[in-house]
């Protein structure tokens, strides 16, 4: 018997990679925070509005922000062709890419280099947009 993982739709197996995406976000960002500001304020309440100032916390909240703008597209383009009948197969690609784009922004990111950055940004929406004129041929 052939595990689900590989025996799924491959929108779907993307839709529970991106989910891993969204959890290395989320370790990144806390961990850098947390070292920063400690564990109290991790464990605390977060009360007094106080925020990290260090270069990686801030660049890690803000990759991480930035994933979550185009996060609902990706999920709703993806489960969109998954349940469609006749999706062309090549929507596909463009769900890698977006992924792809998406993971490797993380360390590009995170070093501050510019230009690249942004072009691994556009690399994203633009499979965003093949999976979008995909669902809608």
């Amino acid at each position: 018997m052939e595990p689900a993982l590989f025996s799924s739709p491959p929108y779907l197996t993307l839709v529970g990679w991106s989910v891993v995406l969204l959890a290395i976000h989320i370790v990144l960002q806390s961990t850098l925070a947390t070292r920063e500001l400690g564990l109290d304020w991790n464990a605390g309440p977060r009360d007094g509005g106080l925020k990290p100032q260090g270069i990686l916390a801030g660049r890690a909240a803000r990759a991480f922000n930035n994933f979550r703008e185009t996060y609902p597209a990706f999920l709703a383009l993806a489960l969109a062709l998954a349940i469609r009948d006749n999706a062309p197969a090549w929507g596909i690609h463009g769900a890698w890419a977006w992924f792809i784009c998406r993971f490797a922004y993380i360390p590009l990111y995170l070093a501050g280099i510019p230009y690249i950055r942004s072009l691994v940004w556009l690399g994203s929406m633009a499979g965003l947009a093949v999976m979008f004129v995909a669902l809608i041929q």
